[in-house]
C-alpha cells in the first residue's frame, strides 16, 4: 500500500487535472454561446434564399422544350458511379466521442455504398463505385488517412506553337475504389463564409463537369445542448429546396442526454432549443405569398445564379452546426472529467486518512508494548 506521502502528491495532481477540466468546461460554454448565435443568425438568411429559390421554381421553366432536360446542372441526376463525402469533424479531441461518432457514422455510410454495388440476382454486374472522401478537421483527416489512400495527381504543362501557348492540366490516377481527396481544415479555423464559398464551388464545378454523381454531407446537427444527431445528409443534385435529404442519423442516448443536462445546467446555459427571432419568422414566409413578383432579371437567370449560393450556405450552415456541437460536447465531457475527479480526490483522501490511522495505531501499539515491557 502507497504511503501517505504518494498519497498526497497524488491527492495535489489530481486537484491540478480538475482545474484544468473546470477552465476548460467554462471555456468550452462561453465558445458555445457563441457558436449558438452564429448558428441562429446564420438561419434567416438559409429561409430566405431557400424561399426565393421556390418562389423561383414556381414562375421559371426549369426543363427544356421536350420537358425532360433540366436547365441547371446541379438538378440533374444521374448513376452514382462516384461519390463525394464530406466529413465534418473537429481540430482538437477532450470532446468526448464527438469525433468518433462521425467518423462511424461515415464509415458506416461508406461500407453501405460499397455493399449496394455487389453483385445481386437482380443485378449480376452493378459495376465499381468509387468514393472520394473530404475531410473537415484534423480528427477526420487522421482517421480515413490511416484507411484509405490520399488521391494522386499529375500537373501536365503542354507547350503548343513553339511555346507560344500551353496546355496545363492536373490529371488523376485513380490507385483504389476509396480516396481521401482533399483535406478542407481550414475551414473551422475561423468559420469565414469566403474560404467555404470557395470549397463549395469546388465542389460544385467538379459535379458539374460529371467528375462526382452525388454529393453526401456527414455532420453533427445541432439544436440545442441535449438534442443533437449525427446526420448523412445528400447535398447534390438537389431535389427538393429547403428539404435536406438525411440518410442516415443517430441520435444522442438517454445517458448522453443526461450528462449534457447538467453540464448545461452549471454552465448556465439553457438546454431547450431557442425560440426563433422575430427575424426568423420573418424570413419563413418571406418569398411565400402566391402573388407574381417582379424581378429585375429573368427568374431563369436568378435561378442558375442563387442555386449555388443555396449548395454553399448549406455547408456553412453545417459547419456551424457542427462546431456548436463539439464545444457542447466538450463542455459535457470537461464536467464529466471534473465531477470524476472530484470523486478520486475523496477515495484517494480517505485511502491517506485511514494509512495515517493505521500508522497511529502502529506507533501507539509499539510505545504500550516497550512500556508494558519495562
Amino acid at each position: 500500500m502507497a504511503n501517505v506521502l504518494d498519497l498526497k502528491r497524488r491527492i495535489r495532481s489530481v486537484k491540478n487535472t480538475r482545474q484544468i477540466t473546470k477552465a476548460m468546461k467554462m471555456v468550452s460554454a462561453a465558445k458555445l454561446r457563441r457558436a449558438q448565435e452564429r448558428a441562429m443568425q446564420a438561419r434567416p438568411y438559409a429561409q430566405m434564399l431557400a424561399n426565393v429559390l421556390q418562389s423561383l421554381v414556381r414562375r421559371a421553366d426549369l426543363y427544356g422544350g421536350d420537358g425532360v432536360d433540366v436547365m441547371h446542372p446541379l438538378l440533374v441526376e444521374r448513376e452514382e458511379k462516384n461519390v463525394l463525402v464530406l466529413v465534418i469533424a473537429g481540430d482538437k479531441g477532450f470532446a468526448g466521442a464527438f469525433n468518433a461518432n462521425v467518423g462511424k457514422a461515415a464509415q458506416r455510410f461508406v461500407d453501405g455504398r460499397r455493399a449496394k454495388r455487389q453483385p445481386t440476382e437482380e443485378n449480376p454486374s452493378p459495376g465499381e463505385q468509387n468514393i472520394d472522401i473530404e475531410t473537415v478537421g484534423r480528427k477526420a483527416r487522421d482517421l480515413f488517412k490511416r484507411k484509405y489512400p490520399e488521391a494522386q495527381w499529375e500537373h501536365i504543362d503542354q507547350e503548343y506553337d513553339n511555346g507560344l501557348a500551353h496546355h496545363i492540366e492536373d490529371v488523376r490516377h485513380r490507385k483504389a475504389p476509396i480516396e481521401v481527396t482533399y483535406d478542407r481544415s481550414v475551414l473551422l479555423a475561423k468559420l469565414n463564409f469566403v474560404e467555404v464559398d470557395k470549397a463549395g464551388h469546388s465542389i460544385i464545378d467538379r459535379y458539374e463537369r460529371g467528375e462526382i454523381d452525388s454529393v453526401y454531407i456527414v455532420y453533427n446537427e445541432f439544436k440545442s445542448v441535449i438534442a443533437q444527431r449525427v446526420v448523412v445528409e445528400k447535398l447534390l443534385p438537389i431535389r427538393k429546396l429547403g428539404s435536406p435529404e438525411v440518410t442516415v442519423l443517430e441520435e444522442m442516448t438517454e445517458e448522453q442526454k443526461e450528462a449534457a443536462g447538467r453540464a448545461a445546467a452549471e454552465a448556465g446555459i439553457s438546454v431547450n432549443e431557442t425560440p426563433a427571432s422575430a427575424q426568423e419568422k420573418e424570413a419563413k414566409t418571406f418569398g411565400t405569398a402566391d402573388v407574381d413578383y417582379i424581378y429585375d432579371q429573368p427568374p431563369q437567370t436568378l435561378f442558375r445564379h442563387l442555386l449555388p449560393r443555396y449548395v454553399t450556405t448549406q455547408i456553412y450552415h453545417a459547419l456551424l452546426e457542427s462546431s456548436a456541437s463539439e464545444q457542447a460536447a466538450r463542455m459535457t465531457a470537461m464536467d464529466a472529467a471534473s465531477s470524476n475527479a472530484s470523486d478520486m480526490i475523496d477515495s484517494l483522501t480517505l485511502t491517506m486518512n485511514r494509512v495515517r490511522q493505521a500508522a497511529i495505531t502502529k506507533e501507539i501499539i509499539e510505545i504500550v508494548s516497550g512500556a508494558a515491557a519495562i
